[in-house]
Formats: structure tokens, C-alpha cells, sequence
């Protein structure tokens, strides 16, 4: 049966910041210009913000790039960060260190980027973009000459037979001269388009950290607004890169987060309790004791930096935003950068698009501006920060005072390595005993995942696929001891037995799923390859 299908001069799959912005700035270069240029965003939760994550402090520079009035125009920046505070941790106790450099967040603002997302979508709407929450975009349409041609959303009502049901719905395809993918980290269309087009040849892989938040309303007490704490040693050892942070918003909220590297090495560490393991503390636990969790989530962010930024373009398209890794790793910030990206890539094609032109075209002019902006001298002066730290915390820190000195100029890049082969054999590694959770400031997945208000239509396909479904057990299973049971913050994988503890085997539940991306990114040989669900499903995030 053939698809229907919509004509845009350009679609942007992804409403997050970077995706949103470009659809603004083409709106706005066309009013500016007389040339009305039609744009469709699509986005797979339930509406703007619903799957977006982050911790957040959000330099404004690239907002007032787009909008020098946002401030008038209610842009919900509504909490300036008073106070910056940097500790390590040991067990019981924290020393308080000078804030590095990167980590000043002064002219910042401590945001919900969820609503922060929202707000622009209102903007764009405004303008003449028009947005299709609930639409997950499924497969890359292409020309009879290679050419990305637009998107395809999938289809809705398939069963878990792969039958269709009675509330079958047939995806649309929406054609478009140019289609700029924002999917966010490890965008399932995003990575098709990296083989397809070679794109990431002869640049390093790109890396991730695992990034777990939780936000809290606590006693008035110990609320402290515009306060922002980082912190890094225990609970994790020496070897492992992670920190936490620890944001005062309006309201009395405290959003509270744990990111640990996903090149970790021990199989049996689990990010989620050790992220638990954090808020006991003695210098944490005060600011929960008697508080109340609002909501959970998780999401996979890009650590990789200037090194790892693949080809951006490609005949019919290009990626933006931490699809394609622009966020920077010392300042634990990607918005104002995924922003730029979003509205230089909307300048670069509307001065090809403005008289017609620009069908399946490479508009390779965007890399070139790319370059030119401070976006480009931002990650340069920072590669090898994140790097240093693959041989220690100490080794690490000092490696970034070195690059923090030369102010990026040392005449060496270090590189990275894939995530996926960074683990050790089980039987090599300590085991970690994790505390049970107390149910005041720790908690288990499933009630976490509760408050993610994650829902996905449970009579449809697994959107987490096995390539090999004899991998589980034949090599996870027996090399390092299942380790999907731990790394995945959802408690999507558990390894199942009989009653007398034989045949193993993996159950996914993929109905938890609140689309992190780690199991793609972490799983030893690359087996699970996480696909769209059905438009709509996932997290709905309030305030995150």
C-alpha cells in the first residue's frame, strides 16, 4: 500500500533545542527575506519536553542569538545561579575544592530543559513551524540518486505478532528538500545515516556518560536558590569518571544527578545504585531528609567533544545538536552549543534554499560556519580534558589544570576509544555490594521508573531488538555475568531461570524503557539495537 505524503521544504526530526531553533531561525530569515519556506518538526513523545533530560544549567548565549529579547519575551530562564560549589567526596566526608574554571557558572541560569523546550515550540508555532508531537520518525526516505528525501513515521497498531490490529494507522512519509535530523545522543535514524554516508571516517568514536536525575521539592529549610554543587570521588573509584549535581530551582525544587562514563570497566557496577548510593552521604543526605521526589529519568549524554564530530552533511540533509556531539564535557553543558548548531545549520540552508534551490543538495556550507563560531573554539580548547581521565582521577586532574594553563593550545590531541569495549570479564573484576534502598532518599528501579511516567502501547513490537538472540546468554551472560541487568537504569533486561536456577535466558521489558540509549551504546557486541516505538510512547518528564 502506498504511503501517503506531506511536502515541506524542510523537516527537522527531533523538537529538542538544537532541532526547535532551527526551525525558528529558518522562520525567521524567511519573514526577514519575503521567502516563505514551509517547516515541519517531528517529535516522538507524547508533546514537546515530554522525553527531554537534562540537569540543567543553560548559558544563555546562544538564546540571545536567537532571541535578543527573550527575557521580555517570558523565556522560562527564571532562576540565576547565586553560588557555584565544587567538593570531593570520600566516604563520610567532603573537601571543598576551587571550582575549575569551565564549571563557573556565573550569567547562567539553573532551567528545566524540558520547559525550556516547550517555551520555544511555542515560538516556532508562532512563526509558522509546524510541530507533530507523537510522531516518531522510523526510516530515511532517499531519491533514485541517494539523496535523503524526508522521513517516514512508523506505522501505529502493529501487534507483538508484527500483525496488524484493528487500530492499524499506516505511517506517513513527508518529503522535503533538506531533513535535519536533532534526534538527541545516539539517534536510531542519526546512526543509519553515519554507515550510509561514511560520515564518521576518520574522526574518534563517539563516547557517552550515562546521566541519572531525580527532582526533588525540599524543606524550605535547606533550600538554597540559585545554588549549584558539583561533586566528584565516592561513590565511584579512582578509575571510573563520575560526578553528580545539584541544583536549587524556584519553588523549593532541587534537581539531583549522578553521571558516570560509559567506559567504565567493571561489569558489575550499576550507575543506578551508585547514583542511590550518592544521596546517602552525610554532605548530600541533609537536603533530602524529609523531602519529597517529584519525578525520575534518564539519558545518555555525548562525552566525545571535538574530537569525535563526525561529517555533518550529506546530499538532502545534516545532523545538529548532540546528535552530533557538540556538547562540552568540562562545562556539562550542551544546550547553548546544540542551539547554535540548530541556527547555523538554518542560515547555511536558507542562502542555498532562498530561490528554489536545495533539493538533495549538500549544504556543506554549515560545517564551514560551523567552524567559524565560537562553538568550534569552545570544544577545541577543551578536547583534552575528558580524554585525560581514561588513566585516573588523579591523573585526570591534573591533565585538565595542564590543558585549563595552555588554554587548549598544547599541540597534541588526545583520543578516545569505543564504550562498548571497555569492560573486563566478570571473573576479573570485585563484585559491589549496593545497600538496600531505604525509601527516603534511595529508592529501587521500578518505583523510580514509576515517576518517569514512561508508558508504551504494551501490545506492539519490542523497539529493543536482538541481532543475535543467542548473544545474551552465550557471551554477555557467561563472559561478564549480564551486565544490560545493571547498566540499564529502567530494569528493562533481567536474566530469568527455571526454579532450579537452569535455563538462562534474557527477558526485555521493554515497557520501562525511558529511552536513555545505553543498552545501545554499552552492550559489549553491539547486539541490541534500539528502534523507535510506537509515536507517542516512552517518558512523559514534568519539570525536567
Amino acid at each position: 500500500m502506498e504511503r501517503e505524503s506531506m511536502e515541506y521544504d524542510v523537516v527537522i526530526v527531533g523538537a529538542g533545542p538544537s532541532g526547535l531553533s532551527a526551525a525558528i531561525r529558518l522562520r525567521q530569515l524567511s519573514a526577514e527575506h519575503g521567502q516563505d519556506l514551509s517547516v515541519c518538526v517531528l517529535e516522538k513523545g507524547s508533546e514537546v519536553g515530554a522525553h527531554i533530560l537534562s540537569g540543567a544549567v543553560m548559558e544563555p548565549r546562544a538564546m540571545a542569538e536567537l532571541f535578543p529579547d527573550w527575557q521580555e519575551r517570558g523565556a522560562p530562564l527564571n532562576t540565576p545561579v547565586t553560588q557555584d560549589r565544587f567538593m570531593f567526596l570520600t566516604r563520610n566526608s567532603g573537601i571543598q575544592m576551587p571550582c575549575p574554571p569551565q564549571m563557573n557558572n556565573h550569567g547562567n541560569y539553573i532551567v528545566s530543559l524540558g520547559n525550556v523546550c516547550r517555551w520555544l515550540a511555542e515560538q516556532a508555532e508562532a512563526l509558522g513551524v509546524e510541530i507533530y508531537p507523537g510522531f516518531a520518525a522510523a526510516e530515511v526516505l532517499y531519491d533514485e540518486n541517494g539523496a535523503v528525501r524526508g522521513v517516514a513515521t512508523g506505522d501505529m497498531g502493529i501487534g507483538k505478532d508484527g500483525e496488524q490490529t484493528a487500530n492499524y494507522t499506516q505511517g506517513i512519509e513527508l518529503h522535503a528538500k533538506q531533513t535535519l535530523f536533532a534526534e538527541g545522543v545516539r539517534g536510531s535514524l542519526t546512526k543509519t545515516l553515519f554507515e550510509r554516508f561514511d560520515l564518521r571516517e576518520g574522526v574518534d568514536p563517539q563516547t557517552y556518560g550515562l546521566g541519572i536525575k531525580e527532582l526533588w521539592e525540599v524543606d524550605p529549610a535547606v533550600h538554597q536558590q540559585g545554588l549549584v554543587v558539583h561533586t566528584v570521588g565516592w561513590p565511584v573509584d579512582g578509575k571510573t569518571y563520575g560526578g553528580s549535581f545539584l541544583y536549587h530551582l524556584e519553588n523549593n525544587q532541587v534537581a539531583v544527578g549522578y553521571v558516570i562514563g560509559l567506559d567504565y570497566e567493571n561489569p558489575h557496577l550499576s550507575p543506578f545504585e551508585e547514583f542511590q548510593r550518592y544521596k546517602t552521604h552525610p554532605k548530600i543526605r541533609p537536603f533530602f531528609e524529609g523531602a519529597r521526589r517529584i519525578s525520575y529519568g534518564a539519558r545518555a549524554i555525548n562525552e566525545g567533544g571535538f574530537q569525535s564530530i563526525p561529517k555533518i552533511t550529506f546530499p538532502g540533509g545534516a545532523i545538529l545538536g548532540c546528535s552530533a556531539g557538540f556538547l562540552n564535557v568540562p562545562k556539562i553543558k550542551g544546550s547553548h552549543t546544540a542551539m547554535k548548531s540548530g541556527m547555523t545549520a538554518a542560515e547555511a540552508l536558507f542562502d542555498t534554499m532562498k530561490d528554489g534551490a536545495g533539493a538533495g543538495m549538500e549544504i556543506s556550507d554549515y560545517r564551514t560556519r560551523m567552524e567559524k563560531t565560537w562553538v568550534w573554539d569552545e570544544l577545541k580548547a577543551v578536547r583534552n580534558i575528558r580524554p585525560g581521565f581514561k588513566a585516573g582521577f588523579l591523573m585526570g586532574m591534573a591533565n585538565a589544570g595542564v590543558e585549563t594553563l595552555f588554554k587548549g593550545k598544547s599541540p597534541w590531541t588526545l583520543h578516545h576509544h569505543h564504550d562498548h569495549e571497555s569492560l573486563r570479564p566478570a571473573a576479573q573484576c570485585e563484585k559491589i555490594a549496593y545497600p538496600k534502598p531505604d525509601g527516603k532518599v534511595s529508592f529501587d528501579r521500578l518505583s523510580s521508573v514509576f515517576l518517569s511516567n514512561t508508558n508504551h502501547e504494551e501490545n506492539q513490537p519490542a523497539h529493543l531488538t536482538l541481532k543475535d538472540p543467542s548473544v545474551p546468554v552465550e557471551y554477555n551472560l557467561a563472559i561478564y555475568d549480564a551486565p544490560e541487568q545493571r547498566y540499564c537504569p529502567a530494569g528493562v533486561y533481567e536474566i530469568m531461570r527455571d526454579d532450579d536456577g537452569s535455563n538462562p535466558r534474557l527477558q526485555i521489558n521493554a515497557q520501562n524503557c525511558v529511552h536513555c540509549k545505553t543498552c545501545d551504546i554499552k552492550d559489549p557486541t553491539q547486539n541490541i539495537n534500539w528502534v523507535v516505538p510506537e509515536g507517542g510512547g516512552g517518558p512523559n518528564y514534568p519539570n525536567m
